[in-house]
């Protein structure tokens, strides 16, 4: 695998809560987020499918409950292994995945429409209202 473009460790991927990257497809950056749910590893976009503007991953990892990612804005339920929500306002709705593998102990992204920047945000987000900084 391309070193460009390991996430991290399997080790590194907390089995409680998520692992914040950047990814960058054209101009564009976006965060998703790593999550372990029965040893496997996966990967999703970090918004809640019911309004897009809302973080799962607010930097220090999502909530989790009995498996599934929980929005904190709307107590919506992702399933972890599927991203399918299966409580809330956006419920049937599914989260976007972002293809990663796991390889030697690592993970790396193999979805080509994105190229990997870093772990964490590369957006600072104001911590009162949790909105990005800045024009964007």
């Amino acid at each position: 695998m391309d070193e460009d473009s390991r996430i991290a460790a399997v080790d590194e991927v907390p089995t409680d809560t998520t692992l914040l990257f950047t990814v960058r497809k054209g101009f564009d950056e976006e965060e998703a987020l790593l999550v372990r749910d029965d040893g496997e590893v996966r990967a999703w976009k970090n918004y809640c499918q019911h309004w897009t503007d809302v973080r799962l991953d607010k930097g220090d990892g999502a909530s989790m409950r009995n498996g599934e990612l929980v929005c904190g804005k709307h107590g919506a339920l992702f399933e972890a292994d599927t991203g399918r929500c299966t409580y809330g306002p956006c419920e049937g709705a599914v989260l976007d995945e972002v293809e990663v593998t796991v390889e030697d102990g690592a993970v790396y992204l193999v979805d080509d429409r994105y190229e990997f920047v870093q772990q964490g945000s590369n957006v600072e987000y104001d911590l009162s209202s949790n909105r990005s900084l800045g024009f964007e």
